[in-house]
């Protein structure tokens, strides 16, 4: 039955600390399923949301959007889930199903992105969130709930660029940071049978980067590492840096190459247009996946076996958690977990 109040965390402004907060639970609509958060994962984009990087937050906020938890409601339309079954919901709760992406299959490009995300109107830093339940996924019975929560966001983050280009002849990848997204991506891109570089200015992770797949790892992303570098790869894929030297970065492309972002940059980007043309090379940036790129995901990494590193936290740890996330110290996502309720 439906409780009467969900509690959670809440930013009650801009960059605030998350506070206790009480809000009463949505309406269900008929698509939609009630979920028990269990566990959430714990993303840098809650934390632009928090601040309203992106222009569209409202508050109070929830953030939390790498959530696994069980289906405690079902709306009167939904079919193929149960009360009771476990499944993973990421940043997209939901889309328009009606639009020219939607009709293709493509909802992740949805024209109504911006009102797509889980935690509106609250995300998964709480007791319960509410979805449709297209976009809510049973979870392989062998997947550790931590595990999979991370891979909801992150881990679609990086599989689909990655599943897009698997079977292309270019084989020669270069991966841009060992952070929550890159040691996942390393890891699919192993199993993918790509020839793995990573590119990392913390010359410290070089062992955990060939411990996760990798074939070779170069320390600097400045102009004169990367000028080694020149001609090297049919794909390079940004998970996130600052400080990077992107013409450099481009100069490590061979010709047909691509550099795919998935991760933010704070700083402006930059390109040299005759490379661009010359070589046949494209910037592109990649956004989650669909629900049929999702499904195909974690069926992947269970076969795989992909291992997010973790660390676990109470959801009452919510702040700490986010400061450890801001000073770089999470190694290398942060998971938090709803403790069970009192008996």
């Amino acid at each position: 039955m439906m409780k009467s109040v969900v509690s959670g965390y809440a930013a009650k402004a801009s960059g605030k600390e998350l506070e206790l907060f009480n809000f009463k639970p949505p309406e269900l609509k008929d698509h939609e399923v009630r979920v028990s958060v269990t566990h959430c994962g714990l993303c840098y984009s809650d934390i632009y949301a928090i601040e309203d990087r992106f222009g569209i937050t409202t508050y109070p906020f929830v953030p939390g959007h790498e959530i696994v938890g069980l289906v405690s409601e079902l709306g009167s339309s939904v079919s193929g889930l149960k009360i009771g079954d476990r499944v993973g919901i990421g940043w997209q709760g939901r889309s328009c199903m009606k639009c020219e992406w939607c009709l293709k299959g493509e909802e992740h490009l949805c024209d109504d992105v911006a009102d797509n995300g889980v935690w509106s109107p609250y995300g998964g830093f709480s007791s319960s969130v509410t979805a449709d339940s297209r976009f809510a996924y049973p979870l392989p019975s062998s997947m550790l709930s931590e595990k999979a929560a991370v891979l909801l966001c992150a881990g679609i983050a990086v599989f689909s660029p990655l599943h897009q280009r698997a079977a292309s002849q270019g084989r020669k990848l270069g991966i841009i940071g060992v952070g929550g997204l890159g040691h996942l991506a390393i890891q699919f891109a192993h199993a993918f049978g790509f020839d793995v570089t990573v590119i990392s200015s913390s010359p410290d992770k070089e062992k955990q980067a060939i411990a996760f797949g990798a074939d070779h790892f170069t320390a600097g992303i400045d102009k004169e590492s990367l000028k080694k570098l020149k001609n090297s790869f049919d794909i390079v894929l940004y998970t996130g840096a600052s400080n990077i030297n992107w013409i450099s970065l481009q100069r490590t492309l061979r010709n047909n190459g691509k550099l795919v972002m998935v991760g933010f940059d704070s700083e402006l980007t930059a390109f040299e247009s005759v490379d661009l043309v010359v070589h046949q090379q494209s910037f592109t940036g990649s956004f989650i996946g669909s629900p049929k790129t999702m499904r195909e995901m974690l069926a992947f990494a269970d076969e795989h076996e992909i291992k997010p590193q973790i660390e676990l936290m109470s959801m009452s740890q919510v702040n700490e958690a986010i400061r450890r996330v801001k000073e770089g110290k999470a190694r290398y996502r942060i998971v938090l977990v709803n403790e069970p309720p009192a008996p």
